[in-house]
């Protein structure tokens, strides 16, 4: 019957799938932990209705639940046809669950077929068993055959359907699918609401995700986890930690994913003094640091700034995998310190026991990139071959950021060419930044063609190209992109920085003035500029991208979140103490030039993290160089 159905569904269901990610915190994963759950993931699998069990059925079931492999379910289903026990509802459909479980969905078609009698809990297995083995289209095809036939849906079936929408990033058919819920009164289950809320959020829908969540009569610890990393992952870090805290307070106690998903969340955060009272939090609880826990610490400490406590937490584990030695080398490397990444490097290979893998050869590729480490970078890229990995595009990515940003811009457009690999938009990406430092505008096109190509709504992109011109006069293709923006609708991402000061986080935008010391950090900005350009700093009105006079220009620098931030902490933290900053873009060179003089005339230690890397200024000097 299934075979006879494929093919006639509406296109509506056939989009392209994609690869689903089921493990939820295994060893080997990366030390960027998904919270997903599996596709299939239920407590139970749902029993037929109103039928009653027997003996040897059982004995059957408990066969079927034992078997190791394809082979031996086979054997079991043979002996079932023989004896006549395939026409019991429920051994059918404990051989369709356990071979979707094997991933033999040929199989499970097969006796799909062969069933005479069929109940929802058939129809719901071979949807899962689909799913399973990523066949996102003949699962939805199935679905739509279940709802043609009337059949009652459950909370196996509903959270499957809306993971496969998940999956696909299939938002359309995802809406469709909560309204299926919502008719069938199973929109308040715990299983369906918590798929959902990952769906939406997945889908970037983040407001819809945060309204059933908070709709939700009952949350549980799954439900609390898919929000907490929805929030991280659509560059809400913030409200995370809420609803983590949020969570701790209504009595849930998470457990080893949802620990990893919070870690993951407080890195993209940045703020130290919660990675300290969550990694004390993880201490009290004694949960057991193992690979993937501890490397998620180690990414932790470093994106907030304490490289020292990332490495202490590298050496105190007992078991390391590849992914917590490539985390501790990128942590190296986005904090300027590419000599001790390719050391550790160094003794990760010569121990022996743990080959590089491809993340390890892109924290390597990145931390000579920051470094402008050119002719290490090039070694270690004819190196991959010796470990047999083979260069995938974010590997030729990071050559192309090394090359550009030495300003070797022709060979980066040479290595671009003879590319066998399909480009995408983040290897065009850091072409069209290298053009930028460099002020190729003739590459810059080029590069940005193919940009708004690949990614026609990403108003990054348009900006970037906007600078270009920008910085070289051409007003007029300035506006020109900027129209183009205009027309189709899209924004530049505002830029924000945060400041920790008295185990508080505060945000500034520019030229904001809604802080409750908004009046002193304009003082207090006033007066350093003041004592900057008297040490011989200059602003450099390069960095304001508008057509308008120098003096507005130098008005419009003094404005910039950075500098707000870095006046507040100036006033608001015992002095001499050290100040940590993080901005969501990139930091303007204006600004970089302004912490060095400040780091200098204050006699403070700066650690500013922004978009791409550390900056750590200290008396009048900076670790990035000039690659940043």
């Amino acid at each position: 019957m299934l075979r006879n159905l494929r093919g006639r569904f509406h296109p509506f269901w056939s989009n392209a799938t994609t690869k689903v990610r089921y493990s939820t915190c295994s060893a080997d994963d990366s030390h960027e932990q998904s919270s997903y759950v599996p596709l299939t993931d239920h407590p139970n699998l749902p029993e037929s209705p109103n039928v009653s069990v027997s003996r040897d059925t059982r004995d059957y079931i408990s066969a079927i639940l034992t078997c190791k492999n394809v082979s031996e379910v086979g054997k079991i289903h043979a002996r079932a046809i023989v004896n006549g026990f395939l026409q019991d509802l429920t051994v059918a459909n404990k051989l369709l669950y356990i071979y979707s479980q094997f991933r033999a969905i040929a199989d499970a078609e097969t006796l799909f077929d062969e069933m005479s009698v069929k109940d929802p809990v058939s129809w719901s297995v071979m949807v899962g068993g689909f799913a399973k083995t990523n066949d996102f289209v003949n699962s939805l095809r199935v679905f739509r055959e279940i709802l043609r036939s009337s059949l009652n849906l459950d909370n196996y079936t509903l959270p499957i359907m809306i993971r496969v929408c998940r999956e696909k990033r299939d938002v359309v058919v995802g809406r469709l699918i909560h309204k299926v819920a919502l008719k069938s009164g199973m929109d308040l289950d715990c299983y369906v609401c918590a798929a959902l809320v990952d769906m939406y959020a997945k889908c970037g829908e983040i407001d819809d995700a945060c309204k059933l969540f908070d709709e939700m009569p009952k949350r549980d610890l799954v439900t609390w986890t898919v929000m907490i990393g929805a929030c991280a992952d659509s560059g809400k870090p913030d409200e995370s930690w809420v609803l983590f805290e949020r969570m701790r307070n209504e009595g849930i106690v998470p457990d080893r994913a949802a620990v990893v998903t919070i870690v993951n969340a407080c890195a993209k955060l940045g703020a130290l003094h919660k990675a300290v009272i969550l990694h004390d939090y993880i201490r009290l609880m004694n949960f057991p640091v193992g690979v993937v826990l501890g490397t998620a610490l180690i990414d932790m400490h470093a994106k907030c700034g304490n490289l020292d406590a990332a490495r202490e937490m590298f050496d105190s584990m007992k078991d390391r995998n590849v992914i917590s030695w490539s985390a501790m080398i990128a942590a190296y490397g986005y904090h300027g310190k590419a000599t001790k990444a390719l050391e550790l490097f160094d003794v990760m290979v010569g121990d022996g026991r743990l080959p590089p893998n491809e993340i390890t050869f892109i924290s390597l590729l990145n931390a000579c990139s920051h470094a402008g480490f050119v002719k290490e970078g090039l070694e270690i890229f004819d190196l991959m071959t010796k470990y047999g990995v083979r260069p995938n595009v974010k590997h030729y990515t990071c050559m192309i950021d090394l090359l550009g940003r030495a300003g070797r811009l022709t060979e980066a457009s040479e290595m671009i060419e003879t590319m066998s690999i399909q480009k995408d938009e983040t290897l065009w990406g850091s072409f069209l930044g290298a053009c930028r430092i460099h002020k190729n505008v003739e590459m810059a096109e080029k590069a940005a063609m193919f940009l708004l190509e690949l990614q026609p709504q990403n108003p990054g992109h348009y900006i970037l190209l906007s600078n270009i011109y920008a910085n070289d006069g051409k007003w007029e293709e300035v506006a020109k992109v900027r129209n183009l923006m205009n027309q189709r609708g899209l924004k530049k991402v505002p830029g924000y920085t945060w400041i920790e000061a008295n185990n508080r986080t505060h945000r500034f935008k520019v030229g904001d003035r809604t802080h409750p010391k908004s009046k002193e950090i304009y003082d207090a900005l006033r007066d350093l500029t003041e004592k900057l350009e008297e040490a011989g700093f200059v602003p450099d009105t390069n960095f304001v991208l508008h057509d308008v006079d120098e003096e507005v220009k130098v008005g419009m620098l003094s404005l910039h979140s950075e500098k707000l931030a870095l006046a507040f902490g100036l006033i608001a933290t015992p002095e001499g103490s050290l100040l940590r900053i993080t901005k969501n873009l990139r930091v303007c060179g204006d600004c970089h030039s302004f912490f060095k003089f400040a780091s200098l005339v204050t006699k403070r230690e700066i650690i500013v993290r922004d978009a791409n890397r550390f900056h750590c200024f200290k008396e009048g000097s900076f670790s990035c160089g000039d690659y940043w």
